[in-house]
């Protein structure tokens, strides 16, 4: 797709959306955040956080699940880590910049891992969710909460429209769900479990994949 998001925009838009993320996105995404969290936690263990941001989420999950979170932009990150040092989170292990495509752990390394608002503002989602789907433990989960395009109507229009806006700003408004659903098919090694709408209007969903294999 021309005009499409790659790691020089992402870079650029994140290292000027960290002042003020918190204050921008914090009420507005908190839902999800939570409800990707809430199912996190009830897989347990060691959970990585892709697109930790600025460590927002960090807190608001139990003390027992340890937490390793990465994220491509530093300035981002630099928060995060700022964050865990003032709350005192001993249970975060780690936190890196990282390039969602190319995680460096091993195979089967994390219990779940969870991305939130992330996957459509990667420029390869598809690898992206490859390697998801590769450092995840066989019965673990990818949770995910993100925007999901329009099929059709008003609103499919207005996202087509709005899209070379919203790619300076570090995200794709008409990723369609056939993107999650065709990637799903191609692996072969996850299942769909869950696609529930959440706030605000039902625009966003939370999405969760087992681990197959």
């Amino acid at each position: 797709m021309p005009h499409d998001i790659n790691e020089a925009s992402v870079e650029k838009a994140y290292a000027r959306w960290a002042p003020v993320y918190d204050l921008v996105f914090g009420k507005v995404f908190d839902a999800g955040r939570k409800a990707s969290i809430a199912a996190a936690e009830k897989i347990g263990g060691r959970i990585l956080d892709v697109g930790v941001g600025t460590g927002i989420s960090l807190p608001d999950y139990r003390r027992d699940i340890r937490l390793v979170g990465v994220d491509y932009s530093a300035p981002m990150l630099k928060k995060a880590k700022e964050r865990v040092v003032r709350l005192k989170l001993d249970n975060v292990e780690a936190l890196a910049v990282m390039d969602a495509k190319f995680l460096g752990f091993p195979d089967a390394f994390f219990d779940a891992v969870v991305a939130q608002y992330v996957i459509t503002a990667v420029p390869d989602p598809e690898a992206t969710l490859d390697e998801f789907a590769r450092v995840v433990k066989p019965g673990g989960e990818i949770i995910m909460v993100n925007h999901i395009g329009a099929d059709r109507g008003s609103r499919k229009v207005f996202e087509q429209g709005f899209a070379p806006i919203a790619r300076r700003l570090g995200w794709r408004p008409e990723f369609p769900w056939s993107r999650l659903a065709n990637w799903a098919s191609r692996h072969g090694g996850v299942r769909l479990v869950e696609r529930m709408p959440m706030p605000p209007m039902g625009h966003f969903s939370l999405i969760r994949y087992t681990r197959l294999r």
